[in-house]
This record gives structure tokens, sequence and C-alpha cells, in this order.
């Protein structure tokens, strides 16, 4: 019995979420082995919603696979059609560095830019923000205000 018990709707939700994903795990002629076992912990860990092929033509034995992964990987069965198997684990929380306080570096940002005629569309516009600018409200990329800068005779006073 795996660990995580869900409810239909909540396994409705995955498997409509599963539909567009690709298979992460491949399962070949060896069957289940720990290597597999172990690729499937690390899909899970970093997905947390994995489909997995299993090129296998025998039915009972892939629900068998299904039923061994969801038991010991503690993730909860999903969905099982024909050779592809869905499998859902909550994601760990992520361990913070201690140098992960820096701030972010570029980004992508999509700016609308609309049009002073009503009929036209908005104009799309992909900019990257370095992690020393902003965005204004305009829509333009500006720096960022530097920190005052202070004298050294003045920091050892304080």
């Amino acid at each position: 019995m795996p660990a995580i018990q869900l409810t239909p709707a909540q396994r409705k939700e995955f498997r409509a979420e599963a539909h567009h994903l690709d298979p992460v795990v491949m399962i070949g002629g060896d069957g289940l082995t720990a290597a597999v076992k172990k690729e499937t912990d690390a899909a899970l860990n970093a997905h947390g919603l994995i489909k997995v092929r299993v090129f296998n033509d025998d039915r009972t034995e892939r629900e068998t696979i299904f039923q061994t992964l969801a038991d010991e990987l503690g993730a909860a069965p999903i969905q099982h059609i024909g050779k592809l198997l869905v499998l859902w684990r909550p994601k760990p929380e992520k361990v913070r560095a201690e140098d992960e306080d820096r701030m972010p570096g570029p980004r992508d940002v999509k700016i609308l830019k609309f049009s002073k005629r009503g009929g036209q569309r908005p104009e799309v516009k992909m900019l990257r923000v370095l992690g020393n600018q902003r965005l204004t409200a305009g829509g333009t990329v500006k720096r960022a205000k530097p920190k005052k800068q202070t004298s050294v005779k003045k920091r050892s006073q304080t």
C-alpha cells in the first residue's frame, strides 16, 4: 500500500497535469533494477510528477512494477495506461546555502506597450533585466540606485 493516499479529484488533477509530460524514466528488458529505482527517486525529487515508460508487453508485470515503485519510493500511483506509468510525490523543500542571499541574476520580462490608437494590438517586447537594474512603471529599464558611499573616517566613527 503506497504511503500517499489521494482522493479521486486530486488524482484527476494530476492526470490532467501529466498529460503533457514526456516520460522521464525508461524501464527496459532488465526490469526494475536498483539503478532504475534510484533514477526514479531522483526524478521524483526534481519534478514531483513524472511519467515512466515500461518496455514490456506483460501487463501483470507492469502492474507489479507500478505498485513496487509506488510502495518503495513513497509515491502515489496516479495512472497506469498502456506502457506508461504516472507517479507523484511532493517535492522536498530545498535546503538553502548560506550564499543564496545574493540578488538574483538576469531575468527575462515580457512587456506590453499599448498603442495610442485604440484598435491596434499591443506591442510585445521581451527585455532582459540584470541584477543591478529595475523595471519602471513605464516599461523602461533603469539602473538600480547605488548605495551612498561613506568615507573610511565616517565608518570608523560609528
